[in-house]
């Protein structure tokens, strides 16, 4: 097998990671000596696990290591050395993993974009095989490996679910046989190969089982019906399926507590007779509770329920013995420890009075709990009890190795990252946790929950400093801390900002409702306590969706009133999704916000006027959160980087952000989701909470390897060329530097006879039109935020205005201004969707005076000549000839032919290519055209 598997990596190139499989052995994934990660974040740890899959032991002697999946990632865990090793490489949540019989290969796979297949070897942590296009469209439901290694079987993840079977030591990606399910079939989301024959294979969904057999004809199935006049009894649904070792037989277990006997009806009961002859001969009652697990275990039947309950029986399902235990919940998988049975020390006794022997065991349970079953002892020992609900919060301390993770169901834990275990814990019986903030001493422990209570916590045994504060309007959904501690605020899913301040009362310090206001019409996506500029008073401030940055008067504000001090719009059209504190890198200060366009933009504390937009990291989801990581770097106190999460992944940004995207790198952490980001108190580590998949991740900060590959990215203007269509050669950019010198000319005058002043700049007023005629058509309150980014560039040093623009300057400007993606025909339609209504061919359509009035009355309105020139000038049409000037026109005139060149109602294709000339519609219909083809 290990010869089989070297030759085949070596096949495909591979001979160092060939060598180092051959010569692995049991534990080698957890050598201290081996590399560490060159990568700017490695994942350290991971709290949680999937539940809903198998839980594997690997033990050999007394070593308890156990395999299971964690959103996207296979983890190895030595329980009694407390390590870990991650196996990385799927890029979406892993729905199902299978080992073999031997415990050395691992194969797991995943459902979504991109979906793998990949084999691991658990002794190394080496990918031995991957299979890149499986299942392309689905991914997959269910895996299973063969008894001797060689074979996979796995099911689709569709509606119509496709079967194959794989080869995986072979170096080909294409499935030996398969076979396509039909949908009254279920879902089948089980399957597992027959121990004693690797060409036979069963699987089940809730209502049907499905026998299979392969080889060089292809891949057959048969489908035995059972309903419940079958044996005029209750079946219930199916759970799992095996084979029986008498290698006829085969069983299934039921919701009802039942197992159905499944065997060869025929004239002949060889094998070319199967999975067609399969039927169900018999429905035997094993028990009232609902079966969950069935195993074959040697030469017992083994079988686990919703009551915790671990059963054997012989091989006519007669009874041997139980392992139960009041603390466990329903059993999701139960794994055999690979130590040989030892009759001396390892029996227990049967009905029979014959001692029955076994190996100890691992169950897992479908609330996150993970057991050793000494069987010696009848000996149940927790090794994992995880959050079975989402974990939606994390906050770490402000000056210690300690990070607490709330979840939905309402557990409070306090995990040591340092030396990786929990603490203490607490539980919320009444709500779940939807986010935690320590206070700047490290203190308090600050909760909101789903009901809208908050509590405040002693930072060290949980337990609560002041009663429940109830005083939000709906679900609280962030809360922070001021710098002295003085003050708390949450926000909350009705809009509401609410106030609370320390109080003293009866001689030591108390919580108390200060004031709250419904400050936004939309939801809020920061809250953010900061310190005054002349003084080392708190400021509040809180962003929403409705594109507010409100800032509130905490001196001002009084019992039941809470003060707005100011209120700016702080996006036109984007929308702000997060908000910090810019470190004080001159002498300015600013604020950081993210929006959903993947800009950056910078605004002056005091002012709050847009001093600067700026490219944000592009990795296919906008910014979710950003935290500026403590500064570490005594050498060089400026440097400081920023942590940050987009919707499935966490990365780092080097500051100042300037739009070089060599200065950023981003992992994928969450597929399903990120639900918060924390970093530690010294910036060594960055925590990601991934809601949904119940983990929370630990990464470890590598700060060296950042600023290596952002030095690789090149100096000066080379990143940027690489962002422009052909790069410094192409023709995009000797367009540009043409219009740029053009504007030097028109500036100087085109028909002068002056000598002229060569120059490298253009006056600040030319610049919009050098950006126009490039392609991007920003609005006016962007144009003035681009001259004002520009104008008081140098202004806080010199006290100066800057009046004009290099080349080199414009390319950064124009870089980080324009829209990421470009013109999108997609955005016209939904224009066209909302504004517009269906004609009498089922188009959307805007009827012409109505599209005319909108341009004129909402956005940034125009008066009416501005409109008829702009129209006439795209049609290429100037009314009125007769003016010897290109610019005169007859305002009449060109209303006239704005009513005679557009129709009375107006598509986005008519708006699109007819008005406005651009070539989006028609790479549009190319798209459709090549579609349908």
């Amino acid at each position: 097998m290990e010869q089989e598997t070297q030759q085949s990596r070596e096949d495909d190139g591979c001979d160092g990671s060939a060598s180092l499989l051959w010569a692995a052995m049991p534990g080698m994934v957890f050598q201290e000596d081996r590399q560490t990660s060159l990568h700017p974040l490695s994942l350290s740890w991971v709290l949680g696990y999937n539940s809903s899959l198998a839980v594997h032991s690997l033990m050999d002697g007394e070593d308890l290591v156990l395999l299971y999946a964690t959103s996207h990632t296979v983890v190895i865990y030595d329980i009694l050395k407390n390590r870990q090793h991650h196996l990385q490489g799927h890029t979406n949540v892993i729905s199902c993993l299978c080992v073999s019989e031997d415990r050395r290969w691992v194969a797991t796979a995943d459902r979504g974009p991109d979906a793998l297949i990949i084999v691991w070897d658990s002794f190394s942590g080496i990918p031995v095989h991957t299979i890149f296009e499986s299942h392309p469209k689905d991914g997959v439901s269910a895996i299973a490996i063969s008894h001797d290694a060689k074979y996979l079987a796995t099911i689709s993840a569709g509606t119509v679910q496709r079967v194959c079977v794989w080869e995986w030591t072979s170096p080909t990606e294409k499935p030996v046989c398969s076979a396509e399910l039909r949908p009254e079939f279920g879902y089948q989301d089980y399957v597992v190969f027959n121990p004693q024959n690797p060409y036979e294979f069963v699987s089940n969904s809730k209502t049907q089982v499905i026998f299979y057999l392969w080889g060089d004809e292809g891949l057959h199935y048969g489908a035995p019906v059972l309903n419940t006049q079958t044996f005029h009894s209750v079946v219930g649904h199916f759970s799992q399926s095996v084979f029986h070792f008498n290698n006829s037989q085969a069983l299934t277990a039921t919701s009802s507590g039942k197992l159905v006997v499944w065997d060869t009806v025929g004239p002949s009961k060889e094998l070319w007779a199967r999975p067609h002859g399969m039927k169900a001969t018999n429905l035997v009652p094993m028990q009232k509770d609902s079966l969950t697990v069935l195993q074959v275990f040697e030469r017992s039947i083994v079988t686990g329920d919703v009551k915790g309950q671990v059963k054997f029986y012989n091989g006519q399902l007669q009874f041997l013995t139980c392992y139960s235990h009041s603390e466990v919940g329903p059993i999701q998988s139960i794994s055999f420890s690979k130590t040989s049975p030892d009759a001396s020390s390892n029996c227990s006794t049967s009905m029979s009075s014959q001692p029955f022997i076994t190996r100890n065991f691992i169950l897992s349970t479908s609330d996150a709990t993970v057991l050793h079953v000494a069987t010696d002892r009848t000996n149940f020992e927790k090794v994992m009890e995880e959050t079975k609900e989402a974990v939606n919060a994390i906050a770490c301390h402000p000056r210690q190795a300690r990070v607490a993770v709330g979840s939905r169901c309402g557990l409070l834990r306090l995990w040591d990252y340092q030396q990786n275990k929990y603490l203490v814990s607490r539980i919320f019986t009444k709500a779940g946790i939807q986010c935690l903030s320590y206070d700047p001493e490290g203190y308090f422990l600050a909760v909101g929950c789903n009901d809208g209570s908050v509590y405040i916590l002693d930072a060290i045994s949980l337990l609560s400093s002041c009663n429940e504060l109830r005083f939000s309007h709906g679900p609280v959904t962030h809360i922070s801390f001021s710098h002295d501690s003085e003050y708390l605020a949450t926000a909350d899913e009705k809009y509401s900002v609410t106030l609370y301040k320390r109080v003293l009362q009866n001689g030591s310090g108390c919580w108390e409702h200060l004031a709250g206001l419904r400050s936004h019409y939309k939801p809020i996506r920061s809250i953010l306590f900061g310190v005054q500029i002349d003084s080392n008073e708190p400021r509040l401030l809180s962003l929403g969706e409705d594109r507010q940055l409100v800032e509130y008067d905490l001196k001002s504000s009084s019992k039941d009133h809470l003060v707005v001090l100011h209120r700016d719009r702080v996006e036109q059209a984007a929308v702000p999704l997060c908000l910090a504190w810019y470190p004080q890198l001159s002498k300015e200060s600013f604020i950081l916000t993210a929006n959903n366009c993947y800009k950056l933009k910078l605004y002056n504390t005091t002012t709050k006027m847009c001093r600067k937009t700026l490219l944000g990291p592009t990795y296919g989801s906008p910014l979710e959160k950003i935290q500026i990581l403590p500064a570490t770097n005594t050498v060089d106190p400026q440097k400081h980087y920023l942590a940050y999460i987009t919707k499935d992944k966490v990365g780092l940004q080097i500051l100042p952000v300037d739009g070089n995207p060599h200065k950023s790198s981003a992992f994928i952490c969450h597929p399903d989701g990120v639900s918060d980001l924390a970093s530690s108190f010294d910036g060594r580590y960055i925590f990601t909470a991934g809601g949904n998949d119940c983990t929370v991740m630990k990464w470890e900060v590598n700060i060296n390897a950042l600023d290596a590959a952002a030095s690789l990215g090149g100096e000066g203007l080379i990143p940027f060329y690489n962002l422009l269509d052909g790069g410094r050669e192409g023709e995009f950019f000797k367009e540009l530097e043409d219009y740029f010198y053009y504007m030097q000319l028109r500036n100087h005058g085109v028909n002068t006879l002056e000598t002229r002043e060569v120059s490298t700049h253009i006056p600040l007023e030319e610049m919009p039109s050098v950006m126009r005629a490039m392609g991007f058509y920003p609005s006016e309150e962007k144009i003035e935020e681009m001259i004002n980014e520009v104008k008081f560039s140098e202004y806080v040093d010199t006290g100066e205005q800057v009046t004009k623009i290099n080349l080199e300057d414009f390319i950064k400007l124009y870089i980080n201004h324009r829209p990421v993606f470009g013109l999108s025909m997609t955005e016209i339609q939904q224009a066209f969707q909302v504004l517009g209504y269906d004609n009498e061919n089922g188009d959307k359509v805007i009827d012409r005076g109505d599209l005319l009035l909108l341009l004129q009355l909402r956005g940034e309105h125009m008066t009416e000549d501005e409109l008829a020139q702009c129209l006439t000038t795209l049609m290429g049409r100037r009314p009125g000839g007769g003016g010897t000037e290109p610019d005169t026109y007859d305002p009449s005139g060109a209303a006239a032919l704005t009513e005679e060149e557009i129709p009375a109602e107006i598509t986005a294709k008519i708006f699109t290519a007819d008005i406005l000339s651009l070539p989006v519609a028609e790479k549009m219909n190319r798209k459709k055209e090549e579609m349908n083809l």
